[in-house]
């Protein structure tokens, strides 16, 4: 089996290493940190495809960058969830995630001020990618919690049978590789 898959997305093209997840899967691995030619190009062909939104929430940490990209250039705020409680929240609210790339349930923390802030926004909701969903739906909990309004939900890439869904925008797919 090949040790990397050749990924294009948004006119660029990167060779992505392959890592195992299980014993009987592996994971082409997507990291945008430090790439700002994707982060720009996503971004842009992101907010192309997106409706009208007031708001972008993400989740930290990798597609943090992406979120900023695209505030900047739609002008519109953004807002990360926190994967640990900090000193400077106020009473933050909690929702539990488990998802494909991290071994263990981890709990994500929203200060309070920012909840307030995504309520009855439209939410634009962004990810780098999406693969079995649980980080969207954190997503999607905190937005409900705040009582805003969900505008979509996007990502760069949707994985395996992500790729499927018909509630999602995103630009490529990228396959998983059993063995």
């Amino acid at each position: 089996m090949a040790e990397y898959y050749k990924l294009q997305v948004a006119g660029l093209e990167r060779d992505l290493k392959l890592c195992p997840v299980s014993e009987h899967l592996d994971i082409a691995a997507f990291i945008m940190f430090g790439d700002v030619e994707m982060t720009v190009k996503c971004a842009e062909e992101i907010l192309k495809r997106s409706p009208e939104f007031d708001v972008i929430l993400t989740a930290e940490a990798k597609s943090i960058p992406l979120a900023y990209e695209m505030a900047r250039q739609s002008g519109k705020l953004y807002i990360p969830v926190r994967k640990g409680k900090k000193a400077y929240m106020t009473n933050p609210v909690c929702v539990s995630v488990k998802s494909i790339t991290t071994a263990n349930t981890q709990t994500l923390y929203l200060d309070k001020k920012d909840l307030e802030i995504l309520k009855g926004k439209k939410v634009l909701i962004v990810d780098d990618v999406i693969s079995t969903g649980m980080s969207l739906k954190a997503l999607e909990e905190f937005v409900e919690k705040a009582e805003g309004i969900i505008a979509a939900k996007a990502a760069v890439l949707a994985e395996g049978e992500a790729a499927d869904r018909t509630d999602i925008i995103y630009l490529a797919k990228l396959p998983v590789f059993p063995h």
